[in-house]
């Protein structure tokens, strides 16, 4: 390679400074960079330009070792992960540079040793954040503070000493004036004086004591306050320094499999290159160096090999016009037509509302409520409705059906694998209502239903009841038109930890498909709201989901991060693979759960050259370019006024005609709450509340009467109402209205799966033998 003329290093007092070559990959060979020796530090630029605001890679020599390989070369290494081979452009300006690196670790080292020892001076191989100035600027103003600070205390100590001496001096003074014999009002003045410059002697000899502890005090504690400081700068520096080296690893790992394709073209050209230097590069012109991580991801994806892109052109194309197809097919397909009947004449859809009455700005004591609420269950705690929204758990867990039209998708899908991803954006985009949304859904009572009738507008109809009250767990089922069917049943396990609060969904959600008899599984991940007692409350979602296809086998791992304030990640990030049943990846998703979700198609994985955490490798992806599958809806107008509710959201709970005397519409405190009426509402509520533990106490005493019946030899005592094994007795005794209990086929759980009758029942408007639970 040809080498431009290089200007002779020039030395500036401790500082050196010159053009030297230094290795940076194979592709690049040697480049010309601009090096800085000052303070023990050797730092590097790309141009003297940067030496104001970019250091690319700094080295402390007073740990480092120096090596010549020739005439020209030479080698700087700490021993550890920074290795910095050079070349300079002759054998002088080369001995020149060593000559130079040598001194500087020799006064490195001794005056690290002398710090060590006496903590009175500074050590100078803390790398500052730009060598040779904003490092070099604070040690030195640490230095003047030092030493104004102990001029002053030697200025102390004159005027201490000086105090001592003017005193002594006007006593004498006064003793020689008290000595004479004078008589009438010069004696009286004397005497007075005499007297005034008694207290002074008193007064300045009490200052001089002090200041004298003081001096003592100061100079015994010196080369303490200089340790001590020294010590949290070496903590700060180790902190830096270790930043500096997950920012270079994160960096590199980002890079190592960009050129794949060139550095394979290029592997024949290694020996002709450049001598092999065990370091790859650690710079890139569109990159810069970032904070580091809290977690490593599992994974790594990177754009896959053009050659994927000619061999396998025929199949993509065919993916991808099967996919555009699907997605035309929808966007044109009829939405509110009733798919049953496509011969039937359109009838204009309702108009459902858009506002609803503006949330009242309520004051109340947090801390007098919760205090008492330490450790308890959620479902529990007597809240007020200032600490609710006005809608019910049922309408909640109804809003999963926001991005129905995932599911839509999904059902035209010709592969089960392509299946898989819409179904797991299904699962994310369900959070997406939860951002902003701190207000806690009413209890349902038991016996409590709510339907969501949509068909003609998305072609589905939903159901949820509450199967049981404690534990509370709800049951839920939706049937579409478009070829799908959702079921779950819903237990939510809380604590409320002082902090925080957490909230733990039980159950399993599924989803089967007409077309293939597809059926997917997956589970919920734990809800955190915190700053429950002080600050402003946010929402958070951290775990893992496994959805799976217990039809072929397919599975999709998702994990979504918990927040960290340390992480330079994307708040809120969700990542996942689609997975045949072999364990062969095809599709690789990745977006937040509050705002977009992507796919990718995998070509080809391959596990990574660096160590993931815990010594793991990490696969890496080779993936065609990202498509969008779900994108989060914008809130709608004055939604901040309106307890954050989605467009879904604000209809859920509009009186409507027909149906259920259970209905949630129907549920007074909530639709006085909704209204505005909150002291009204609290009254509601507690009612309700009272009359649901009557009916419960209710429920107890029959259950006992029936198990004293069954078993007549043995006498039932007032005691046993409130033996356990009686208390559940509610529960076998209970039976919901629209579902039954059985045991589910794929997970072995006990659920209760709707039975029918309710939508024939609403047909007819007949809703005999319902409870009176409002």
């Amino acid at each position: 390679m040809s080498e431009p003329k290089t200007p002779t290093p020039t030395p500036a007092g401790d500082t050196y400074k010159g053009w030297v070559f230094k290795w940076t990959n194979y592709i690049k060979g040697y480049q010309r960079r601009w090096f800085v020796l000052s303070n023990g530090l050797l730092s590097y630029y790309r141009t003297q330009a940067e030496m104001g605001h970019t250091c690319r890679g700094t080295i402390n020599l007073a740990t480092a070792t120096i090596t010549v390989d020739d005439a020209c070369n030479f080698v700087i290494s700490n021993g550890g992960a920074q290795t910095y081979h050079l070349k300079a452009s002759c054998e002088v300006e080369r001995q020149r540079w060593i000559t130079a690196l040598e001194l500087a670790k020799a006064k490195a080292a001794r005056m690290q040793a002398e710090s060590d020892d006496s903590g009175d001076d500074f050590s100078p191989s803390s790398p500052p954040a730009a060598p040779g100035q904003g490092g070099a600027s604070q040690n030195s103003e640490v230095q003047s503070a030092l030493r104004t600070l102990g001029s002053k205390v030697e200025d102390l100590s004159t005027c201490n000493d000086l105090i001592s001496k003017h005193g002594s001096a006007l006593q004498r003074s006064l003793s020689e004036l008290d000595s004479l014999r004078l008589t009438g009002e010069a004696g009286d003045k004397i005497r007075q004086v005499t007297e005034r410059a008694t207290l002074f002697r008193i007064t300045s000899n009490a200052m001089i004591n002090a200041c004298r502890d003081f001096l003592a005090l100061a100079q015994a504690h010196s080369k303490r306050w200089q340790k001590a400081l020294q010590a949290e700068r070496d903590q700060r520096v180790r902190l830096e320094e270790t930043l500096e080296q997950l920012a270079k690893q994160h960096n590199h790992l980002e890079r190592a499999f960009r050129g794949a394709a060139q550095a394979n073209a290029t592997a024949d050209n290694k020996s002709a290159a450049g001598p092999g230097k065990g370091e790859a590069s650690d710079e890139d012109d569109d990159n810069e160096f970032f904070d580091a991580m809290e977690e490593a991801p599992e994974f790594i994806t990177v754009p896959a090999d053009p050659q994927f892109h000619k061999r396998s052109s025929s199949n993509i194309s065919g993916f991808n016009s099967e996919m555009c197809a699907d997605d035309q097919s929808l966007n044109e397909e009829p939405l509110a037509m009733n798919q049953e009947s496509p011969s039937q004449e359109l009838v204009p859809l309702k108009k459902r509302r858009t506002r609803i009455s503006d949330k009242p700005n309520y004051s109340l004591n947090l801390w007098s409520i919760m205090k008492n609420c330490i450790g308890k269950e959620l479902s529990k705690i007597p809240m007020p409705v200032n600490f609710n929204e006005p809608i019910s758990m049922l309408q909640r867990l109804s809003e999963d059906l926001e991005y129905h039209e995932l599911l839509d998708k999904a059902s035209k899908c010709q592969s089960s694998l392509e299946q898989m991803c819409y179904v797991a954006a299904f699962s994310v985009s369900s959070y997406s209502t939860t951002v902003h949304r701190t207000g806690k859904p009413f209890n349902p009572l038991l016996g409590e239903t709510y339907e969501l009738d949509r068909r003609r507008e998305s072609g589905y109809r939903s159901l949820c009841e509450q199967v049981s009250h404690h534990p509370p767990a709800a049951a839920h089922h939706v049937i579409s038109d478009r070829g799908w069917t959702l079921r779950q049943e819903i237990t939510v396990a809380s604590k409320f930890r002082g902090k925080y609060l957490s909230i733990m969904p039980l159950g399993t959600i599924h989803a089967i498909f007409e077309k293939g008899n597809n059926h997917y599984t997956w589970k919920k991940v734990t809800t955190t709201v915190h700053n429950i007692i002080v600050g402003k409350l946010w929402i958070d979602q951290s775990g893992e989901i496994d959805v799976v296809n217990h039809t072929t086998g397919d599975r999709c791992h998702l994990k979504f991060a918990p927040y960290s304030y340390f992480s330079r990640d994307v708040a809120r990030k969700v990542t996942g693979v689609v997975m045949d049943k072999d364990g062969k990846a095809h599709y690789v998703l990745s977006g937040t759960w509050d705002e977009k979700m992507e796919f990718s198609r995998v070509m080809q994985s391959s596990r990574g050259g660096e160590n993931g955490t815990e010594g793991k490798q990490k696969t890496v992806y080779q993936t065609l370019k990202a498509r969008e599958v779900w994108r989060r809806n914008p809130l709608p107008d004055g939604a901040e006024t309106m307890y954050y509710f989605t467009s879904l959201a604000l209809t859920l709970n509009e009186p409507e005609d027909g149906v259920a005397p259970t209905d949630s519409r129907r549920r007074p405190d909530q639709r006085l709450m909704e209204d505005g009426r909150w002291d009204e509402a609290n009254a509601e509520k507690q009612r309700l509340e009272e009359k649901q533990r009557s009916v419960r106490r209710e429920r107890e005493r029959e259950a006992a009467s029936q198990r004293s019946s069954s078993q007549s030899e043995e006498a039932v005592d007032e005691d046993s109402l409130t033996d356990p094994s009686l208390k559940s007795a509610p529960y076998e005794n209970y039976q919901a209205l629209w579902f039954e209990s059985c045991e589910d086929r794929i997970t072995g759980e006990q659920v209760h799966i709707y039975k029918g009758g309710y939508w024939e029942a609403k047909d007819r408007g007949s809703w005999e033998g319902l409870p009176d639970i409002f």
